[in-house]
């Protein structure tokens, strides 16, 4: 199908068809939507979602977010399902099937072997005069006008659709299961909310650096600390617990005010009760501490003991910041 429309038109028309769809499936939320969250919410299985072609690739989105956000759930390939894989389905699991006709043969097909088993059924189908609309427990209506597609072939707008009602089911349940911030990052340790919330200083610290001098140093020892360790300051210790810090700034006042400092050591030159923390706090809480008080270095120190320097650097190598 031509059009004289160019590119941009055409991609216009595809937001303005897509975002219409979505915002009117308002209209056709029913009891069975609120009976659905309910009957997983009260369940103690999981939640199996099953379809065929883009429905199905959208059914695996759908459980994906579902897990992430604290219902557990599994995909189950509707051509499959009847070869074997229905016995991932148990007794207790709620199963959503997904289909834009709710008349597709594969889901047809499986329907039966379900409801012989009083499986509770959920359908996401935009027909709710078809088979899988009739023989569920639960109707939840996806009903598109058009395709985004020029055609109205290709599933665009339908499985958007779709996707929009699995994604308001993982937001009600994870709201009834008060699921929180530290719930999400434990379900994504890898994800930059994992790491605010569990990564701690004693896992980024490069404990091979750990810039030490004494009072009594020169200033030639503590230029060389400093600049061995690359992170742009050294901490001065006595009897192992830290009691001053110089940085690369302090320096350059002292060295402002006088300019013959190489007779300074390092008690001249240090700037007393350096701000500290614990291996074990968060390096989001270390972040947090930096900006507040405008430096890039906090010395770690543990029962007393000086275990080393953390820099702005370890925190932004980790995306923190």
């Amino acid at each position: 199908m031509n059009t004289n429309k160019n590119i941009v038109e055409i991609a216009k028309d595809s937001f303005e068809n897509q975002g219409k769809s979505i915002l009117s499936l308002g209209q056709y939320l029913t009891k069975d939507f609120e009976d659905t969250v309910n009957t997983i919410h009260s369940s103690s299985g999981r939640v199996i979602v099953s379809g065929i072609g883009k429905s199905a690739i959208i059914g695996m989105k759908i459980v994906a977010t579902l897990n992430s956000t604290g219902t557990p759930a599994i995909f189950m390939h509707a051509a499959e399902a009847i070869h074997g894989d229905l016995g991932v389905v148990q007794n207790n699991d709620t199963v959503i099937l997904i289909s834009k006709s709710g008349n597709t043969p594969e889901i047809k097909n499986l329907v039966p072997f379900l409801k012989e088993r009083s499986i509770c059924l959920v359908s996401i189908t935009s027909n709710s005069s078809s088979f899988l609309a009739k023989n569920s427990n639960f109707f939840l209506s996806c009903y598109i006008e058009k395709e985004a597609c020029l055609n109205n072939l290709a599933p665009t707008t339908s499985t958007t659709a779709q996707l929009v009602i699995g994604d308001a089911l993982a937001i009600c349940l994870s709201n009834l299961n008060g699921f929180s911030p530290n719930d999400f990052a434990k379900h994504h340790p890898g994800g930059m909310l994992g790491k605010k919330l569990f990564l701690k200083v004693s896992e980024i610290i490069d404990k091979n650096l750990k810039p030490e001098l004494s009072e009594n140093d020169d200033f030639k020892t503590v230029i060389d600390v400093i600049s061995k360790n690359l992170l742009g300051a050294a901490v001065v210790t006595l009897n192992k617990k830290a009691i001053g810090i110089i940085t690369d700034g302090d320096i350059r006042r002292v060295f402002s005010k006088n300019h013959n400092i190489e007779h300074f050591n390092a008690k001249n030159l240090m700037s007393l009760n350096p701000q500290k923390i614990s291996s074990d706090t968060l390096a989001s809480k270390a972040l947090e501490i930096m900006n507040e008080h405008k430096i890039t270095q906090l010395v770690v120190e543990d029962d007393n003991k000086y275990m080393g320097l953390i820099h702005m650097h370890n925190i932004i190598n980790e995306g923190l910041a």
